[in-house]
């Protein structure tokens, strides 16, 4: 990928917040961004079109399980993976490394990569960095990850220090075997929360050379200050013209905290998954469509939002579709919550441009009273 491929717009003067574009093959993408997950090439109950009516600039498929079903053959016979598709936008694919950390019961790790079980049938599978990349340059997609070991939270200290350095060598050999020019390859920093481990990963990746590098290991399982430190020790060994990715992030405070940090791009399930179980982000704070006081409410699910759902259902509706489990409940309910973290992003790239996000942030937080309204933080 070509140097100026990621450009910084602006930095706020107050913060490590910043505005960058990624010009990609199929588009820009303007950060901060969030990028809806679309595990099998399709985020959840959702059109590509729906997704491009919200806002949404680019979006995340999962290289495991496309590499099950249909085959990274299939996609490459189609032309890749924005025309398999049919989306016309920016695509990202990740290594795989994380469905390994998954499947944790199963899987063998060595040198030379991961023996693990088919989820779907039982089979032993092995997945190398080599066998990773490979993948992705059939796939396509205009952004690609180094296949990396996320270890659980916590870890030994010895077994976090030798999966770092294998993640580092296996980058090197990911990077090696990578045959398109026209997609980014990311390194994945990690090391837990040991910011001499951080600060090992970052700098040998660095070494390496990478078109952006995302940070891995946050999000499973640590605390909310655990989480701003693997953030910290990450970002500040990394360049500053390069894109930084954190990885399965999908709460509105995460997201906050990390574009605070300097992180520029951000995925996760999180707003799908919890739609489909009645849990929505509003202006008004969480709320779940489930509960008994929406039985007879005709207002709309959020009076500040533009989505589909907000300008067309009422709270009464929506709760009928959630409790018959009618499909249409949950393709509004995925609708709305992803339109309101696509927002939110808006509106941080806004308050960076004009050097307000500290006052952007302070505003959102006292206005959803978030930790007593929803400690989780979604």
């Amino acid at each position: 990928m070509k140097e100026n491929w990621f450009e910084v717009i602006h930095e706020d003067k107050k913060s490590k917040a910043r505005v960058g574009v990624l010009h990609t093959l199929h588009g820009d993408v303007f950060t901060p961004v969030f990028m809806p997950v679309g595990t099998q090439g399709t985020v959840k109950y959702l059109s590509n079109e729906e997704l491009k009516a919200i806002g949404s600039q680019i979006i995340l498929s999962n290289t495991y399980h496309l590499w099950l079903r249909p085959g990274e053959n299939v996609i490459e016979n189609a032309g890749g993976l924005q025309k398999f598709t049919n989306y016309n936008a920016p695509m990202l694919t990740d290594s795989g490394g994380f469905q390994v950390f998954s499947l944790a019961s199963t899987r063998k790790i060595n040198e030379e990569g991961v023996t693990f079980k088919n989820h779907l049938n039982g089979d032993l599978l092995f997945l190398s960095p080599e066998k990773s990349i490979q993948i992705q340059n059939k796939l396509g997609a205009d952004i690609i990850m180094s296949f990396d070991e996320c270890p659980a939270y916590p870890s030994e200290y010895d077994y976090l220090k030798n999966s770092v350095e294998r993640t580092v060598r296996w980058a090197k050999r990911g990077k090696e075997v990578h045959q398109r020019e026209d997609q980014a390859l990311f390194g994945i920093v990690q090391g837990a929360d040991k910011e001499e481990l951080r600060k090992y990963s970052a700098e040998e990746l660095v070494k390496i050379g990478f078109d952006g590098y995302s940070i891995g290991g946050t999000s499973v399982g640590e605390d909310k200050e655990t989480m701003k430190k693997m953030v910290d020790y990450s970002v500040k060994y990394l360049p500053k013209n390069k894109p930084i990715y954190q990885m399965g992030i999908g709460s509105y405070d995460a997201i906050f905290e990390g574009v605070l940090r300097g992180v520029d791009m951000f995925d996760c399930v999180l707003p799908t998954r919890i739609a489909r179980h009645g849990a929505l982000m509003t202006s008004q704070g969480r709320i779940n469509i489930r509960d008994k006081q929406y039985e007879y409410d005709l207002s709309p699910l959020d009076p500040e939002c533009n989505c589909e759902t907000c300008r067309n259902y009422t709270r009464s509706y929506l709760r009928h579709l959630y409790r018959v489990d009618e499909g249409l409940g949950k393709r509004l309910l995925s609708l709305h919550n992803l339109r309101f973290l696509l927002k939110l992003t808006e509106d941080m790239r806004k308050a960076i441009l004009e050097d307000r996000f500290i006052e952007f942030k302070e505003e959102f937080f006292n206005k959803y009273n978030l930790n007593k309204i929803n400690p989780k933080g979604f």
